[in-house]
Order: C-alpha cells, then structure tokens, then sequence
C-alpha cells in the first residue's frame, strides 16, 4: 500500500508519546515541578502531534468528530475516543504531579492503561484488515506495543528497561518480516476467489482492468523492489533497535547521549513505519495480476 506520510508521523509519533505517558502514569521517573512539566509536554507534545497528522489523512479534517461516533463497530473511532480518554486522565494526573507534587497512583495507574488500550487500538486499525494478510496477524498489535513501550521507556530515561526492549525487538521484528513474507500465499487468495470465478478453473488475465492508472493502483497496489525493502529491512533493525540497545550498553547515561539515541531510533523507527505500509500488499491487486 501506498505509504502516506501523514500515517507514518501518526502511528509513530502518537506511539512514543503515548509510551511515554505509561511510564510516567506507572510512576517511573522520579522528578518534580519544571522538570516533570518538561516531560508531560514531551509526552502531549509527541502523542497531540501525532493525532494532529493523522487529520490530513482524512478527505474532510473538519468532520473528524464524526469518525469518533462509532466506537461500536469501528477500531479507527475507538481509538480516537480512547486518544481523549488517556489524554484527559493524563492530563489531571500531570496537573497534580506538577503543581502539587502529587502522584495519585491509581489515576496513574488509569492513564497507563488507558495509554496500553489507545495504542492496541490503533494497531487493530490494521490487524483487523482481512483485505491485507501481512497485517491481519496478533503480531501487529505486539509490534505496535512493543514499540511504544520500548520508546516509552527510552524517552522516560529508563535505560535498563529500554535497552533490553530493544533487544526483543529484534528476533520479534524479524518473525513478523517472515510471516509477513508468507502471509499472502498463506491466506488461499487467489484471482479465483477474487472473482468468484476460481471454479471454473485456473484464471489468467486477458487484459486489464483499466489502460492507465487509477486510484486503487495508486494506493493499494504500490510496489517496492525486494532489494530495495532488504535493505531498508536492515536499516530499520538496526537504527530502530540494534544500535540504540547497544549504545544504552555501552556509554554511560547523559544528555547528549539519550539524545542521540532517541533520534537513531526515531530514524530507525520511521523507516520501519515507512515498511509496514510500503510492503502491505492488497488482495485488490489481484483484480489487476499483482500482489
């Protein structure tokens, strides 16, 4: 599939924002006053922006309250009821963490959960996708979970717990990169059940559908070379995980050094966002002889 930009800012940044906001909500970091401002405008900062983009992939920004009204069917509308859910929570435990140098736990206790719950929702956004195998797996919600806690984690300046994330990350990133690669094959759909037609027989295409390009070849049936998709499989394992964990090992924690590992993973992470959609092959293209 075609890989918007404005979903590839969303689905990471609203990630690390609302990763961070778990740990925060969980009682790690133990800081008070301006400092812990710093840190929950980090997290509103990272998560608002992230849901903030997400609008410009919508055909009208302006009715984005209307997508919230069925939260009963739709994975896309829950999640942004939940968005405002944890964000609310959130929002009175900071103001009380900061002004009055209270920790209520268990509204902490409540905005992290509710964090876990926003970002599982919008992993299910795509996992409940029968039209594109490669996501319509549990892997996908663990990926975007883990991911988020992982960026949590490091932005919440728990090294210890961040670098070992990373290292889960790893062989996880690389089992969903192979049962992605068969996922297609795995699911029986052929041009046959596409059409309806499998019955008669075996199925080729004659002609196509259309003599130039149109929308859906646009956005669902976007292709990038294998040699191309290994090589950006590598950058994003080792900027997004690889090298962060070993950095986290390796040299002592200070500023300028969470700073530098949190821009490789960011880079890392924006290159393995980009994947995710880039690769996601709808069963449409067989209407079209392409995977």
């Amino acid at each position: 599939m075609h890989p918007a930009p404005s979903v590839i800012i969303f689905t990471t940044l609203s990630g690390l924002g609302f990763g961070l906001m778990m740990f925060l909500g969980l009682g790690f970091l133990d800081v008070s006053g301006w400092v812990a401002f710093v840190f929950v405008a980090i997290a509103y900062a990272l998560a608002g922006g992230g849901l903030l983009s997400s609008l410009f992939h919508l055909g009208h920004p302006e009715r984005f309250m209307k997508a919230l009204r069925q939260w009963r069917s739709s994975w896309l509308s829950r999640e942004g009821v939940l968005s405002f859910l944890t964000m609310g929570l959130f929002g009175i435990y900071a103001l009380l963490w900061i002004f009055m140098d209270t920790r209520v736990a268990w509204l902490g206790y409540l905005a992290a959960a509710s964090a876990v719950a926003t970002v599982f929702a919008t992993s299910m956004i795509y996992a409940q996708m029968k039209s594109v195998p490669r996501w319509h797996s549990f892997l996908t919600p663990v990926m975007f979970l883990m991911y988020a806690l992982a960026g949590g984690a490091l932005l919440s300046t728990q090294t210890y717990i961040a670098g070992l994330l990373f290292l889960l990350l790893v062989p996880v990133q690389a089992m969903i990169w192979v049962v992605g690669d068969r996922a297609f094959g795995a699911s029986g759909s052929t041009m046959g059940t596409a059409t309806g037609l499998g019955k008669l027989g075996k199925l080729r295409l004659l002609e196509k559908p259309h003599s130039g390009n149109n929308y859906l070849l646009q956005e669902m049936v976007y292709k990038i070379g294998r040699k191309h998709a290994t090589k950006l499989r590598l950058f994003a394992l080792a900027f997004g995980s690889l090298l962060p964990a070993a950095l986290l090992v390796v040299f002592p924690a200070s500023h300028v050094m969470m700073l530098l590992v949190i821009l490789i993973h960011l880079t890392g992470l924006f290159a393995q966002r980009w994947l995710f959609f880039a690769e996601a092959e709808h069963v449409v293209g067989l209407y079209y002889g392409q995977r």
